[in-house]
């Protein structure tokens, strides 16, 4: 494999932050390869080897800048570590949001799948028990921790992070930065058009018609998009109702984050205090400084 196949980028999460968005719109650039979807090489397909990841880039085009997306390597635990091994000099990109609303958004996506169909206190309590959703769902948010295992492996000036917040309010001057992070030159949003990805509000079929369909996903997939197939999957795709994430549930999380939160922020050198519950911001505030100063944050 050529040097210019090896990824000169990579989103890494987290998961539910608008990483699909930042990825999805490079990728509509003439200029920017990203494979689809997303490989998880470092993090699930490890035990394919670096030459079957390589080869995801192979038909990349002569001169293009070569990066991926996986939302799921920041949050794992040794994810970022075989990547700084592999390409050790890749840009990063990193992209927090709430932890909260990403706990949420997150569990809302798995109920959407099918994978949970128990309400959110069920995860979001103390009284919750241990087990493997939940913990995605707790450990996804501790952006903190995440970041400083990332520094471990690479390079500050590497590693470049977005919050959800930037894209939500300031999409274009936020792809700028990141084009500027990975060394392309700057693109309007309208030359390659602005869309929302990954969204739970649309409409989709009932689980047991989607596991149903599901050995004829690959067969329909040139349908999709068109008119006439479109309008029969209208007929039975619905909108999700998904559990509420109740005061109690809301407050155990911001409870939970707090902390993680607080050093964040000094560690960013971000305002973060729209993340922690208002009737808290003194008591906050104070703590904030006591705790950056102590640990040697700022």
């Amino acid at each position: 494999m050529g040097a210019s196949l090896i990824p000169h980028f990579v989103i890494v999460g987290a998961v539910k932050a608008a990483t699909t968005w930042t990825a999805v719109h490079l990728a509509r650039r003439p200029d920017i390869f990203v494979p689809n979807p997303e490989p998880r090489f470092f993090s699930e397909n490890y035990d394919k080897g670096l030459e079957w990841y390589l080869a995801l880039f192979s038909s990349a085009p002569a001169g293009a800048i070569v990066g991926e997306k996986s939302a799921d390597y920041l949050a794992h635990p040794t994810a970022l570590a075989r990547m700084s091994k592999a390409i050790p000099a890749a840009k990063i990109i990193v992209q927090l949001r709430d932890p909260v609303d990403r706990a949420y958004s997150d569990y809302r996506m798995l109920y959407r799948r099918g994978t949970t169909r128990h309400p959110p206190e069920a995860y979001f309590s103390r009284r919750s028990p241990p087990n493997d959703i939940g913990s995605r769902f707790l450990r996804g948010g501790l952006y903190f921790e995440h970041l400083r295992r990332c520094f471990d492996h690479f390079a500050r000036e590497q590693v470049l992070v977005l919050l959800y917040e930037d894209i939500r309010d300031e999409p274009q001057r936020t792809f700028d930065m990141a084009a500027d992070h990975i060394g392309a030159d700057r693109i309007k949003l309208e030359a390659i058009g602005v869309a929302r990805e990954n969204d739970s509000s649309s409409p989709l079929l009932p689980i047991a018609m989607r596991r149903a369909l599901s050995p004829l996903k690959q067969a329909v997939a040139p349908w999709r998009g068109k008119s006439w197939f479109e309008a029969l999957r209208g007929v039975f795709a619905k909108e999700i109702d998904y559990p509420a994430l109740d005061a109690e549930a809301r407050a155990f999380l911001r409870d939970y984050y707090l902390e993680d939160v607080m050093n964040l922020g000094a560690l960013i050198r971000r305002d973060l205090s729209g993340w922690l519950r208002p009737e808290r911001t003194e008591a906050v505030a104070s703590a904030y400084a006591i705790n950056s100063a102590a640990r040697g944050l700022v």
